[in-house]
């Protein structure tokens, strides 16, 4: 036997499959996928979403379900890459452009999560977790008057829409309108009383205005509601500003509050 006739010997034979079939299986696999995200197995899902790209490189679904769960892995870039493809495929589509400009804001590319955020709402205007997205890439940027516009038109589409209310709070403060922003905060509160950001906001601003004991007391409830609201990392993650979180540790380094966070119970 020849070398090159035993080489074809090894080769198996594999029957080609028809791009209807492939994509039978593809769409099998999401679903197996989206049945894991329903419990929160991401890590799990990942493997089946990619083969589905693999199987239909030409659904923009299967593109826009990897990245989105790359980015929900905080692994961007993959995220990004994923989410180019569906866009590729499908230039038009807002809700690829509006997981794009997350992608971008999250992973700190501000000027062009601005650019994808806007593209998107430009389709579809009324699309209030973009507008809120597109606040807090301007609010990252340092462009404050852009930032608060974004909210503003967040909370007209939906007046109990709290956290972009707490973030025109968040403005007012690194701004100096600390009255403005105890304002805009009582706002949030009063939609959401369990809501803890907008809380531990007052408390600090009460604190510096010299109240203490209700600094005290407002802080403990905040804390109380989620303790997680006592790590500053935790506020810088939920874009508070330097003077804010300033402000904030003084607060949280007073005996009483400390003494209340290490026996505070984790909740969150």
């Amino acid at each position: 036997m020849s070398m090159s006739a035993h080489s074809q010997a090894l080769v198996p034979y594999t029957p080609k499959k028809d791009p209807k079939s492939l994509e039978d299986t593809s769409k099998i696999l999401l679903r197996q996928a989206a049945g894991l995200v329903q419990f929160q197995q991401y890590e799990q899902a990942i493997p089946r979403v990619a083969l589905a790209t693999q199987l239909a490189p030409k659904s923009h679904e299967a593109w826009f379900f990897l990245g989105s769960l790359y980015v929900q892995t905080q692994k961007y870039q993959r995220g990004i890459d994923a989410l180019l493809q569906a866009k590729a495929i499908k230039p038009q589509d807002p809700d690829i452009l509006f997981m794009l400009g997350s992608a971008y804001f999250q992973k700190g590319d501000l000027p062009q999560a601005i650019d994808t955020l806007q593209a998107g709402l430009k389709i579809k205007p009324d699309n209030n977790s973009a507008l809120f997205d597109l606040g807090n890439a301007y609010y990252k940027s340092n462009k404050y008057a852009d930032a608060i516009a974004q909210y503003q038109k967040a909370v007209k589409k939906d007046p109990k829409f709290w956290p972009a209310i707490n973030n025109i709070g968040l403005v007012n403060y690194e701004t100096g309108d600390i009255n403005g922003a105890m304002q805009n905060w009582q706002r949030a509160i009063a939609i959401d009383p369990k809501a803890a950001e907008p809380v531990l906001a007052m408390a600090v601003a009460l604190f510096t205005q010299g109240k203490q004991a209700e600094a005290f007391t407002t802080a403990e409830k905040a804390i109380t509601l989620d303790s997680r609201y006592a790590n500053i990392q935790y506020l810088k993650d939920n874009l508070w500003g330097d003077k804010l979180l300033n402000d904030t540790r003084k607060l949280i380094q007073t005996p009483r509050v400390r003494e209340f966070i290490t026996k505070a119970p984790a909740r969150g």
